[in-house]
């Protein structure tokens, strides 16, 4: 029997206000904020998410 891959990963994040790198999931449900100053870095999109700061890595 074979287990599929999933098909969701998390991606690394840099804050385009402060620079802080921050770990996310590629389909959030809520709206992410940075840790560190508060800024948005990913909006729910019934998908996968936007995100507005740079994607730095994906990991599964």
């Amino acid at each position: 029997m074979v287990i599929p891959e999933p098909k969701s990963v998390f991606v690394r994040v840099k804050c385009p206000d402060c620079g802080n790198e921050q770990i996310v999931f590629n389909k959030p449900a809520t709206k992410v904020t940075c840790l560190i100053c508060g800024a948005l870095l990913a909006e729910p999109t019934g998908g996968k998410g936007r995100f507005l700061g740079e994607v730095l890595g994906e990991y599964k």
